[in-house]
């Protein structure tokens, strides 16, 4: 076992871990040693941390605003290893919503936000400026919704991490092309590392910086 981020481990070559507050599965994962196994083939955060450590410096303190929580399975993880931190999670399904909620109510770290990600101005009155910006949504536009809530919440040189659903865009055209055009269209940040994502077909990670 290798700590490769505070609170944050590398069970084998193809498994995360990280050290959750209780004992209990949240989602019937499995516990080993005390461990929460995070499973990559399940969550896309999960199989680029295993490639790409990149959250240095958000963890385990920083501000999180993440974008298409979904029912909060992969944000659970990430309020395991932001002991000192907060999550800001936007999510536009009031079905997620309920689950998120529920979440929320273990864990005093994550903010549940019901809002449209392409509609950030709508939550500005509760989300403060964060450390990193984590985005997996399926609308057509990914690239403008991240650089809109980058521009309103992302810190200078704060991090932003996009998952780019070539499928959700356009369901012909080849997703290489798809992920080369909203790369482009990224505003406002410097483009980090572009990661392939095994177990997640027609899915890249996009890392970035913002500029000042």
């Amino acid at each position: 076992m290798k700590e490769i981020l505070p609170g944050l481990y590398i069970l084998r070559r193809d498994r995360l871990a990280t050290s959750p507050p209780s004992q209990e599965p949240l989602y019937g994962e499995k516990i080993v040693d005390g461990l929460r196994v995070w499973d990559p083939r399940r969550s896309k955060l999960a199989a680029l941390l295993l490639r790409y450590p990149c959250l240095e410096g958000v963890v385990p303190s920083g501000k999180v605003l993440y974008l298409g929580a979904a029912n909060g399975t992969t944000v659970s993880y990430l309020s395991d290893i932001l002991t000192g931190g907060m999550i800001y999670a936007v999510e536009i399904s009031p079905r997620a919503m309920r689950d998120l909620l529920l979440l929320a109510e273990q864990r005093e770290n994550i903010i549940p936000v019901l809002g449209d990600a392409a509609r950030p101005e709508t939550y500005r009155r509760i989300v403060e400026p964060v450390d990193l910006l984590y985005q997996d949504v399926a609308q057509r536009n990914q690239a403008e919704i991240a650089s809109r809530n980058a521009s309103i919440y992302l810190k200078p040189n704060g991090l932003m991490v996009v998952m780019i659903k070539a499928r959700s865009i356009d369901s012909t055209a080849r997703s290489t092309e798809i992920f080369d055009e909203e790369i482009r269209r990224l505003s406002g940040v410097e483009v980090l590392r572009r990661v392939d994502l095994p177990h997640h077909r027609d899915h890249v990670a996009v890392v970035t910086r913002k500029l000042r």
